[in-house]
């Protein structure tokens, strides 16, 4: 089939662009699972009002702008490195601008430049996912300010159900072009232990780690890993 492996081409270019097209709402809810339909909200966060809030990997910025409508912080920063993601998210929600700053940038990037900026930081099957985790949670423990929370969600384990990695390993996952073209990216599914270990590594405490079960059965369907750390206070 003529597989192509890419740094350059923007892998994401295909990706919501339907939805995008006849749904252009502020979402009502925030979910973390992966069917998006059930479990645990925004809640997870904690108290947002005022906060400084950081969406890794936020693609069209539907969570990032759920939460600059509803949760009163002080400002949401949706980041993500697709040219296409980022055009989608500013046609969909630039009007939000007072409150959600949409970024164009490498996620580990962002977060060098941003140190000791956040209170907030999450991923929901975004950069979390997409990025080499020994790069990027440290530079998100830096970013957060004393006492500040990362939480994301990820995969329990593969699409295919075939189970999560026990070491650091990124697998090659299907992705397209935006010519059509067949290529691949890699994506991190890691076992808890394994993340357990990164993020202790990077200096976060307070690890939890919850599953949510798939809601519906059939192909294409997972497990959530529901991660929520903190940086020290001290």
């Amino acid at each position: 089939m003529g597989w192509v492996t890419t740094s350059t081409a923007d892998l994401w270019h295909h990706y919501g662009r339907a939805r995008a097209a006849s749904d252009r709402a502020v979402p009502d809810g925030f979910y973390w699972a992966w069917g998006q339909d059930t479990g645990p909200g925004a809640e997870v966060l904690g108290d947002l009002v005022g906060r400084c809030v950081g969406d890794l990997g936020a693609g069209a910025a539907r969570h990032a702008a759920h939460l600059a409508v509803h949760h009163q912080p002080a400002r949401v920063v949706a980041v993500d490195a697709s040219p296409a993601q980022y055009a989608m998210a500013t046609g969909l929600y630039g009007d939000l601008a007072s409150r959600l700053r949409i970024v164009h940038c490498d996620v580990v990037s962002h977060l060098h430049a941003m140190r000791g900026t956040y209170d907030v930081l999450y991923s929901v099957f975004g950069a979390i996912d997409f990025t080499d985790p020994r790069e990027l949670l440290p530079a998100a423990a830096a970013a957060l300010r004393p006492g500040g929370r990362l939480v994301f969600a990820t995969l329990a384990h593969y699409l295919s159900g075939a189970p999560a990695q026990p070491d650091v390993v990124a697998a090659e996952v299907s992705a397209k072009t935006p010519d059509g073209k067949e290529a691949v990216m890699r994506r991190w599914v890691l076992e808890e232990h394994v993340w357990t270990k990164l993020l202790d590594e990077a200096g976060f405490t307070g690890i939890t780690i919850t599953v949510l079960p798939a809601t519906a059965e059939g192909p294409r369907t997972a497990d959530t890993l529901l991660v929520s750390v903190h940086r020290p206070s001290r």
